[in-house]
């Protein structure tokens, strides 16, 4: 951002509001991107990464980004679906015959969480596993057979609930498709093409080696804020662990959005979303797309993106079309696993920044 005055101002304001966030939350730190105009405006390590707030945060620092992956997952099977290999409306088994699905589970139901299949984050077996061997998860044909032995609740197509086991399905039909693993899939079709060096999928403990550090007090009996970067096994991500930093999660982003990853009429799909039977503080009409949680009564336009959260870390990445008459890319990944921070710290920077701008005219 140079010496320019005006420059320096916003960034003082942009760190100053997730400084104070982070405060509130308890959390060491965050490592957030704003994108205006498809130009960078902020990236920031702010805060640490550790609790004794001994080493500043990198931006560069690579973290566990969970569900925003599912916008991942998305362009790539819409990818595939561009490259007439994936049939949005034909059903899963069609991809993934060996599955005892309902016919009328399809591959939008899947993206948009309509399939009726439920989730194992609801089940107290997962938790209990969790919690008494973070090292040990289930496998994929576990995650499988628990979950959807539980039945679908609700016909596919007349209700929404959200399923990561949906999106378990996706990533399996991915490989089935494409003959790769999941990581050499995303790499393909989404990493290399934008030049992302640090963004990978991890499939073993040594693989998260270089994650910051992540602190969560859901893991230990004491109840106190622990470390669990090391400890927690990539595998209890049903849907595939994606690592990566706040700039290269802001330039997926923004690559959807600009064209560069779908034809208009895929990012149209994505944006086509169905309402969500649920509220949200930051969120005026909770709506879900293909891959993306949308706000269908944003003052911003249709704003869109993702939070992701887990042991560790609570990450956040949204677009928003109309800011102050700018468009933004916000990222934020924080190192604790409070609920919600991401989202707030993402959606933060975007209204510091809107009202920066409102004022400077």
């Amino acid at each position: 951002m140079g010496t320019n005055p005006g420059a320096e101002s916003l960034r003082s304001t942009l760190t100053g509001v997730v400084a104070g966030l982070l405060d509130r939350a308890g959390a060491p730190g965050a490592a957030v991107v704003l994108i205006r105009d498809g130009a960078l405006v902020l990236a920031e390590g702010i805060g640490s990464c550790d609790l004794g707030r001994t080493r500043p945060l990198d931006p560069d620092a690579r973290f566990s980004v969970y569900s925003v992956a599912k916008i991942v997952l998305a362009v790539v099977a819409l990818r595939l679906v561009e490259a007439g290999r994936l049939d949005l409306d034909s059903p899963i088994r069609a991809v993934l015959p060996e599955l005892p699905l309902d016919r009328t589970v399809t591959v939008r139901r899947l993206l948009n969480h309509t399939s009726g299949l439920p989730d194992y984050t609801t089940m107290p077996e997962y938790h209990r596993d969790l919690r008494a061997d973070p090292g040990a998860p289930w496998t994929t044909d576990e995650f499988l057979a628990r979950t959807l032995s539980l039945g679908l609740l609700f016909p596919p197509g007349d209700g929404w609930a959200y399923s990561n086991v949906g999106f378990l399905l996706i990533g399996r039909a991915i490989e089935r498709v494409t003959r790769r693993r999941l990581g050499a899939a995303l790499r393909d079709l989404v990493f290399a093409p934008l030049g992302l060096r640090r963004t990978t999928v991890a499939e073993t403990l040594d693989d998260t080696r270089d994650l910051t550090p992540g602190y969560s007090d859901g893991l230990d009996r004491d109840g106190g804020l622990h470390d669990i970067a090391r400890r927690y096994h990539p595998g209890w991500v049903a849907h595939g662990l994606v690592l990566s930093t706040a700039p290269e999660v802001a330039r997926v982003l923004d690559a959807v959005f600009d064209g560069r990853l779908l034809g208009s009429d895929l990012v149209s799909a994505m944006l086509d979303a169905v309402a969500v039977p649920e509220t949200h503080e930051l969120i005026a009409k909770p709506g879900y797309g293909l891959g993306l949680m949308v706000d269908l009564g944003s003052p911003h336009g249709l704003v869109a993106g993702h939070g992701g959260e887990g042991p560790g870390y609570s990450t956040a990445a949204f677009h928003f079309p109309d800011a102050g008459g700018h468009r933004l890319t916000s990222v934020a990944l924080t190192n604790r696993d409070a609920h919600d921070l991401g989202v707030r710290v993402a959606f933060a920077l975007a209204t510091a920044h809107a009202e920066a701008n409102r004022m400077s005219r």
